[in-house]
């Protein structure tokens, strides 16, 4: 199963599911993923406008 992040930009990018660690709301109210970088090495948090499970 995958898991795809839409940015606010309009672009999106997909990661196995296994690697989403949280998706949660900021102080701001901002939607932020966070998710283990491609390199399976670090934990990357982002902006999102929304996800999908596919």
């Amino acid at each position: 199963m995958m898991i795809t992040y839409c940015d606010p930009d309009g672009d999106w990018c997909c990661r196995a599911l296994h690697t989403a660690h949280a998706v949660f709301h900021d102080a701001d109210g901002k939607l932020i993923a966070r998710a283990q970088a491609a390199d399976g090495e670090a934990i990357c948090a982002f902006e999102i406008t929304g996800f999908e499970l596919i």
